[in-house]
């Protein structure tokens, strides 16, 4: 950690499918200096999008989503170009990232969103695909992303400190991010999410509605407000005030660990998790694309080691956070470890290599 100024770190560790071991590292805030601890909550970034794709397949498994229909049928948002391609993207292909659509426009207030290939033919890494899909669950359940996440996966599962959103409890023991080597007392950088949900916070206030409720409608009627409060360019368009599948996941580093407990294998599993076919979908390579070394699942990737595959995915929010989470379904096996310092990535490829001894072809891709 001081060899690449990464100021705090959590671990925990899964063995025997349960969570047998975590403990925090460092400080939350380099000038405050708080410790990280048991209650300490992490920006979890691109790790975001596991858990939600569990959501996506409770879904599925009760018959609300269908992973080869088309995603227009569930909701079609108003930002969407009007091109043929468009009409062909499915679920399947949001969870494996083959919707040929850009991570992020560069201007979502003004720009459509617009596939770059054909859906279904190479890998893309999308945010958007993640962002339209939680619309389309929004249609589908009536509710915002964290509503439904609170009653089909973190009320069940015991993950008392996971959010897709803000509020102030949340604030205050959250980590603050920070570049490598900034200069001590200079100032931290700008804060993903934090600095957008202050303000929007405000009018969530003064409405009576918290943030935890809100759906897309509800962060479009609250732009013009939300914008008025904060300065000019940090919020632009809905998208910036609205709980994020793709990368605004908060948690406990105990609490991903319980969610990663979620896709080993066991003899018997609670009525609210997933079906055992729909567990082993998530871990089964869908797409085979020539030439790469690891698969994409539905919402994992997966990548072969010489023990069996095991299933992994990074996080990566703004150049401040950097986290990685990576298991073995079938020896029920996992390590998750998330930092607040940009170079994050170097201290857990580090943990992850000592405590697996794996040293992953993913870290190169």
């Amino acid at each position: 950690m001081r060899a690449f100024a990464v100021p705090g770190v959590g671990i925990a560790v899964v063995e025997n499918g349960e969570v047998t071991w975590s403990r925090g590292f460092g400080v939350t805030n380099a000038m405050s200096r708080s410790p990280v601890d048991a209650r300490t909550v992490f920006e979890d970034a691109s790790l975001s999008k596991p858990v939600f794709a569990y959501l996506v397949m409770q879904l599925v498994d009760q018959g609300l989503i269908d992973l080869d229909v088309p995603l227009v049928r569930y909701r079609r948002p108003e930002y969407l170009a009007k091109h043929a391609w468009i009409e062909r993207i499915t679920t399947r292909d949001v969870l494996r990232h083959s919707t040929g659509l850009p991570n992020w426009r560069a201007s979502p207030a003004t720009e459509q969103l617009l596939p770059m290939v054909e859906p279904g033919t190479r890998i893309d890494y999308s945010g958007e695909a993640i962002f339209w899909l939680q619309l389309a669950v929004e249609a589908v359940t009536g509710q915002s992303l964290d509503e439904s996440m609170q009653a089909r996966l973190f009320g069940p599962a015991g993950m008392r400190d996971s959010s897709y959103t803000w509020n102030d409890d949340l604030g205050a023991r959250s980590v603050y991010g920070h570049r490598p080597h900034d200069p001590p007392g200079e100032g931290l950088p700008p804060q993903m999410f934090r600095e957008q949900w202050g303000y929007a916070q405000q009018v969530a206030a003064r409405w009576g509605k918290p943030l935890s409720s809100w759906k897309y409608a509800d962060a479009a009627r609250a732009l013009p407000e939300v914008m008025a409060l904060a300065p000019a360019g940090l919020v632009t368009w809905p998208g910036d005030i609205l709980a994020n599948a793709a990368a605004s996941l908060r948690t406990t580093v105990q609490d991903y660990a319980t969610f990663m407990t979620l896709a080993m294998t066991r003899k018997q599993r609670a009525s609210w998790e997933l079906s055992e076919a729909t567990r082993r979908a998530m871990l089964t390579p869908q797409i085979r694309i020539p030439g790469r070394w690891t698969e994409k699942g539905l919402g994992w990737n997966m990548e072969a080691t010489p023990d069996g595959p095991v299933f992994y995915h990074s996080g990566s929010n703004g150049g401040i956070f950097k986290n990685f989470a990576v298991g073995d379904a079938q020896r029920r096996r996992g390590i998750v470890v998330l930092t607040n310092g940009g170079s994050g990535s170097f201290v857990h490829q580090r943990v992850v290599r000592a405590a697996t001894g794996y040293d992953l072809l993913s870290y190169d891709l």
